[in-house]
C-alpha cells in the first residue's frame, strides 16, 4: 500500500483486535469486499492479512484498518469461521420499507416463511442476487441478521439484494394484492408447476416456507396461486435454497 492510502485508511498495525461476540461480524473475501463497497453499510473495523490487504487493493476509508495474523482474526470471530484472512465489524444496514421498493418496483420479490437457517437464507440471498430480485420480504421479529455464516454463505449478495422486514406476511400479500403483484406459493399438493404459474403472471413475488413444516397455512392461503416443482418421485422434497434458485430461475425465464 501507498503511504497516501495508509493514512486515508487510519491504519493501525500494532492496535489489537476487539473480542467482543456481540458485534456483528462479516468474513470472507467475497463477504467483505462487497460489505467494503456498500456505500449503506458502516464498516467500523477491518481485520486482515498483509497478504489480504494487499489482494484487496484500495479500500474505502474506515475507523479501523489492522494488519494482523490470521490466528488473532480467528479469535475476534465465532468458531469454525473461516474467514480467508479478512474480516469486518459493522453495523446493520439500514431497514428497507416495502413501499420504497414497490414505488420503484424492478423485477421478482421474494417472501420467506419460517426460515431460520443462515446457510439456507444466505444461499437464498445468493441466488436471489443472480436472478435480479427486487428484495425478499421476511417477517420482522424473525428476520436474521446480514453478517456471519449467512452473510459467508451469500458471497456478497446480502450487500446488493435489500431485505424487507414487515410486521405481517399475510397483511403484507394483500398488500402486494393491491398493488398489482401475484403471489406465488411453493407447495407440493398442487398439479400446478411453477412453469406454468408464472407464464400467467406479470409482477411476482415467489413465496416459500421452510423445510419441514413448508408454508404457514394463513400464508398459504393469501397467495394467489400454488405451484410446485416437478421432481422424481424417488425424492420427497428439495432442499429450500435449490427450490428457491429454480422457481426464481423460472420466474426469470418466464418474464
Amino acid at each position: 500500500m501507498s503511504q497516501k492510502h495508509e493514512k486515508k485508511s487510519n491504519t493501525d498495525f500494532t492496535k489489537k483486535p476487539n473480542n467482543s461476540k456481540t458485534k456483528q461480524w462479516i468474513w470472507g473475501t467475497h463477504a467483505v469486499t462487497a460489505a467494503l463497497n456498500n456505500k449503506n453499510r458502516k464498516v467500523n473495523q477491518l481485520l486482515a492479512t498483509r497478504n489480504a490487504l494487499s489482494i484487496l487493493g484500495n479500500i474505502p476509508a474506515i475507523s479501523g484498518v489492522i494488519a494482523t495474523d490470521p490466528a488473532r482474526i480467528t479469535q475476534s470471530l465465532p468458531a469454525g469461521a473461516v474467514h480467508q484472512g479478512l474480516a469486518v465489524q459493522i453495523d446493520p444496514l439500514p431497514p428497507v420499507s416495502l413501499d420504497n421498493i414497490l414505488n420503484n418496483l424492478s423485477g421478482s420479490l421474494l417472501m420467506l416463511d419460517g426460515l431460520t437457517d443462515p446457510r439456507n437464507i444466505g444461499a437464498i440471498f445468493r441466488s436471489a442476487a443472480a436472478f435480479g430480485v427486487a428484495g425478499i420480504i421476511m417477517q420482522d421479529r424473525n428476520a436474521p441478521n446480514l453478517s456471519g455464516v449467512l452473510a459467508k454463505a451469500a458471497a456478497g449478495a446480502v450487500e446488493q439484494v435489500p431485505l424487507i422486514p414487515v410486521v405481517n406476511l399475510s397483511r403484507t400479500l394483500e398488500k402486494l394484492s393491491d398493488a398489482g403483484v401475484q403471489s406465488i406459493g411453493l407447495a407440493g399438493g398442487t398439479q400446478t408447476s411453477i412453469a406454468d404459474a408464472v407464464k400467467s403472471a406479470d409482477k411476482i413475488c415467489l413465496v416459500l416456507g421452510s423445510e419441514g413444516k413448508g408454508l404457514r397455512p394463513n400464508v398459504a392461503k393469501h397467495c394467489d396461486f400454488l405451484a410446485k416443482i416437478p421432481i422424481s418421485s424417488n425424492m420427497e422434497s428439495l432442499n429450500v435454497a435449490t427450490a428457491a434458485a429454480i422457481a426464481m430461475y423460472e420466474v426469470e425465464r418466464g418474464s
